[in-house]
């Protein structure tokens, strides 16, 4: 005897199995993106080559270069394991535009012209983040099944 399956019983598992391959492509792109975030926060205090490509770092405690790396690092970190991933994506958005305008905008108009298209491409992400949520892999998704 075959066993015969409905097209609501399909579109029920195919929506099933789409709805759990986006949850860990959400969570395998916000740990990407942030992974490395991070690496560009610590670029500030010297590591990987520093802010100058010559080992240097920014001063401890100067506006906004050493703030920034402060929030760029603990944030990246936040949002890595996926722990308060809204809000604090908000805030790397927002340091991101703030760097784009404040450093990049003023050299010309496009990204192209002013060497802004990561601070852009990380203002969008995590925007994009902020959205649509940290995924499954995420503490913020273990925290609310509890």
């Amino acid at each position: 005897m075959t066993q015969t399956i409905t097209p609501a019983e399909t579109t029920t598992a195919t929506t099933s199995r789409a709805a759990k391959a986006q949850g860990a492509i959400q969570s395998a792109v916000r740990i990407v993106v942030s992974f490395l975030f991070l690496c560009h926060g610590l670029q500030g205090f010297g590591f990987f080559g520093g802010v100058d490509g010559a080992g240097g770092s920014v001063e401890l405690g100067s506006w906004p270069g050493w703030y920034g790396s402060v929030i760029e690092v603990v944030g990246a970190a936040l949002v890595l394991v996926g722990l308060f991933t809204r809000p604090v994506a908000v805030l790397l958005s927002g340091v991101m535009a703030y760097a784009y305008f404040t450093v990049h905008a003023p050299e010309g108009l496009l990204p192209l012209q002013n060497m802004g298209e990561l601070s852009t491409l990380y203002c969008w992400i995590f925007l994009l983040i902020a959205a649509i949520g940290p995924g499954t892999y995420a503490l913020d998704t273990l925290r609310r099944r509890r």
